[in-house]
């Protein structure tokens, strides 16, 4: 559990993890613990952890865009950093204003560069932690308990690693894609 907690922490505010998949290892989470076998967590707590790591998660990111500010719209690109991302978040974050701390949790990449978009737009911390705590909420707990839910279904139940490895496999798949984008424009170059 202490991974699950680690990882949703990094996603949701160090930039470093943008790839990682906060959606399906949520769900996951919830699917695992739902059997007893493999997670040994309660439910309740796992949904406490998990939302204080995302939440602390984006605090950090929005504190990392408020002291590094723009030389982080201002870094080149590099195998794994694009400045697309941060561009998508900056444009989201102008479309949908302070609920975007919400919709973008939502949203894999956006979710990790919006908090530090956040930052360097100087939000009001008060409103932010405020957004950031709804939408980590919603978030986590939201796709902790469906896991879970579903974790109790006996098609899925009666498959759970098939399941499990199956939901990994597909959230990697736009990271997949967003390689081969860049190695295309790459050899294009």
């Amino acid at each position: 559990m202490i991974g699950v907690v680690g990882i949703i922490f990094a996603e949701c505010g160090l930039l470093i993890g943008f790839f990682l998949p906060g959606d399906s290892l949520l769900f996951v989470t919830g699917l695992l613990i739902a059997q007893h076998n493999v997670i040994h967590t309660p439910l309740w707590l796992a949904c406490l952890l998990l939302s204080i790591a995302a939440v602390a998660g984006n605090i950090v990111g929005y504190w990392i865009g408020r002291k590094a500010g723009p030389a982080i719209f201002n870094r080149p690109d590099s195998r794994f950093f694009k400045q697309e991302y941060v561009e998508r978040a900056h444009d989201f974050f102008k479309r949908h204003g302070v609920r975007a701390i919400v919709l973008a949790r939502f949203v894999p990449i956006v979710r990790t560069f919006i908090t530090v978009t956040a930052g360097v737009a100087r939000m009001t911390p008060r409103v932010y932690v405020a957004y950031s705590l709804i939408g980590g909420v919603i978030w986590a707990t939201g796709l902790t308990v469906l896991g879970h839910q579903l974790g109790h279904v006996n098609f899925i139940k009666n498959n759970i690693e098939i399941i499990a490895i199956g939901i990994v496999v597909i959230s990697f798949i736009p990271v997949g894609l967003e390689l081969l984008r860049g190695r295309r424009r790459g050899r294009s170059a």
